[in-house]
């Protein structure tokens, strides 16, 4: 039998409280070297208190992040976070804003190489306010990829822009995380963007937040968003969350 790697991100929290509330309990989630693993769940129920954890900027907590079998303390430059807005610093150039998170001289090689990934070319001059809201968030990608992350987590990065932006930063991120071999942790409120984009999809039951279901989708990349394999994915994610989440 061919031994098991040992994954690249172990997450336990035993419990999390908020205002007395108890907002996460018994959650354990483990992410492979490459892997994609997409969150879904009603809201409220904690996914993004979580990748806060993971992200070790939220220490409050029972529980302990490890990262290649170290625990991980504290923010780390091998976890990055993609927000649901870009965050983009208004005062700084596109370019200034990837390399934001650089330490030592500016490398400008490496930065006009992302822009021209994520399919900005030209851009660094720019400044945000002259940016649509699909290329901010292309630039909040850039931005995640800067440092050489091992995982980039992401909070519903796409649920401000139009539908056919969205279809296509989809695409994006599957093509940066498959070319830079990062592992990707994902919340979204989009059964068909976890089941397009993940390997797995784990599904959060609330009141207080637990994973309830995980849902491996073993299709391989790229995926024909239309295919009957990709629908009956679909089908047993969202007959997931309606367990999860019965009355």
């Amino acid at each position: 039998m061919t031994p098991i790697d040992p994954p690249l991100l172990d997450v336990r929290v035993r419990h999390k409280h908020f205002d007395g509330q108890e907002v996460l309990r018994d959650v354990h989630m483990q992410v492979r070297e490459g892997e994609c693993v997409t969150l879904v769940g009603a809201s409220g129920c904690g996914k993004s208190t979580l990748l806060r954890i993971v992200a070790g900027l939220d220490r409050d907590y029972e529980g302990q992040v490890r990262l290649n079998g170290k625990a991980a303390t504290e923010p780390t430059r091998d976890i990055r976070f993609v927000f649901q807005e870009p965050r983009l610093f208004p005062w700084l150039t596109v370019a200034g804003n990837v390399a934001f998170d650089g330490r030592g001289p500016l490398d400008a090689s490496r930065v006009t190489a992302l822009l021209d990934e994520v399919g900005l070319a030209g851009f660094g001059p720019r400044l945000p306010k002259a940016l649509s809201g699909g290329q901010a968030q292309r630039v909040a990608i850039a931005r995640g990829l800067f440092v050489q992350p091992r995982v980039l987590l992401l909070d519903e990065p796409f649920s401000a822009v139009d539908a056919f932006t969205r279809l296509r930063l989809q695409d994006l991120l599957l093509r940066v995380a498959r070319a830079h071999g990062i592992a990707v942790l994902m919340v979204t409120h989009d059964i068909d963007e976890a089941v397009y984009l993940g390997d797995r999809v784990l599904v959060f039951e609330a009141r207080p937040g637990r994973i309830g279901a995980s849902v491996p989708v073993p299709l391989p990349q790229p995926r024909d968003r239309d295919s009957l394999d990709v629908g009956t994915a679909i089908a047993s994610v969202r007959h997931a969350l309606q367990r999860a989440h019965a009355f």
